[in-house]
């Protein structure tokens, strides 16, 4: 058994599936509950189509307008939605337990940037041999930059050892 293909969009004139309808005629104006042919009838005779604009309503109301110019409008709406929408990144730092003043400087102006381009900043502490004794210094490292950035972000994954890392997630206020 083959399917009806689903249309996009509301239903338009013969498509409407219920007898009595709300109608809205072409200048807004309520007219009130009636047939659905007498719909389709004074939509025809103003040149335009009879669109469903909520088919949930008991009797679902319709609407007398220019389907194509509403479906173009709709579209433009949807264009505009999407352009104006950011997806956030995770930006990753990554760090040395004993990091350098000037490095850990240029580091956080990098962050800092970030957070104002509205991204999330994940900071990770990364210990080779030895320093796996001395996690106290990746914490207090960890400590450090959050304490920094305590104005323009806030932690959203506490600081956590992850194998031979430390992990801390930042997100902008």
């Amino acid at each position: 058994m083959k399917k009806a293909p689903t249309r996009e969009g509301p239903r338009t004139n013969e498509a409407i599936d219920s007898e009595k309808i709300q109608l809205i005629n072409a200048e807004g104006d309520n007219i009130g509950v009636v047939a659905l042919e007498e719909g389709i009838a004074q939509a025809v005779e103003a040149g335009l189509d009879l669109v469903e604009i909520s088919p949930n309503a008991d009797p679902p109301v319709c609407k007398i307008l220019d389907y194509g110019k509403y479906k173009y409008q709709a579209q433009k709406k949807a264009a505009e939605a999407r352009k104006k929408q950011r997806t956030v990144e995770v930006k990753e730092i990554k760090m040395r337990p004993n990091i350098d003043v000037h490095d850990y400087d240029v580091k956080m102006r990098s962050m800092v940037r970030f957070f104002e381009e509205g991204d999330k900043v994940k900071v990770t502490l990364r210990f080779r041999g030895r320093e796996m004794a001395h996690q106290d210094l990746g914490m207090d490292l960890l400590k450090r930059v959050r304490e920094d950035t305590v104005e323009l972000a806030k932690v959203e994954l506490e600081p956590k050892l992850e194998g031979r890392q430390m992990i801390m997630v930042l997100a902008p206020r």
